[in-house]
């Protein structure tokens, strides 16, 4: 049995998680599949099909992943499951804009200990406590940020800043924002 494969990515510049398409051709057997993200799998029972499901859904999908978000301009970026970066650096007096690039809701909430002791307390939402910003998660999904929406902190205080968002933390997406004194 003769076997073909052929894997094409699309990278969307670290700002999203984005297509990887592996596509095997099974000669002997004239059986066609096409895997795309792992977790989907559609079959398909000729060489046809296969170009067909590829002209149309993955060029479709690899133009939609390198087209331009509709937010514009951000620092920090919300996949699926992670801040891109995870980490940055910046000056005092700086505004960091978070911008949602996934189709998941998403928050930004700082850990209470893991900013400087004089620092303004950050979530969205405009919680004062990150006891306050998770109960209004947990009851009402207070502090979401919806897919292509943004929200923005100015951070005054040199230090490091932890922060996580809500309801992926069990999936690690957590960041780190140093700010060094400006001037």
């Amino acid at each position: 049995m003769h076997s073909m494969k052929l894997t094409a990515n699309a990278v969307h510049f670290g700002h999203d998680e984005c297509l990887s398409i592996e596509v095997s051709i099974l000669l002997a057997t004239r059986y066609t599949t096409m895997n795309i993200h792992r977790e989907k799998q559609q079959a398909v029972t000729n060489r046809r099909g296969m170009l067909r499901l590829l002209s149309v859904g993955g060029a479709g999908a690899i133009a939609g992943c390198m087209s331009s978000d509709s937010g514009g301009e951000y620092d920090i970026g919300m996949s699926a499951v992670a801040f891109k970066p995870v980490e940055i650096s910046i000056t005092a007096g700086k505004t960091i804009r978070w911008q949602n690039t996934s189709s998941r809701g998403h928050t930004i909430t700082a850990y209470e200990d893991q900013i400087p002791a004089e620092a303004e307390y950050f979530a969205s939402g405009g919680f004062e406590t990150e006891k306050r910003a998770r109960e209004a998660f947990h009851s009402e999904f207070g502090g979401i940020i919806d897919s292509n929406d943004s929200w923005t902190h100015t951070f005054e205080i040199p230090g490091t800043y932890g922060y996580v968002c809500i309801p992926h933390e069990a999936s690690n997406m957590v960041g780190t924002i140093t700010v060094e004194p400006s001037g």
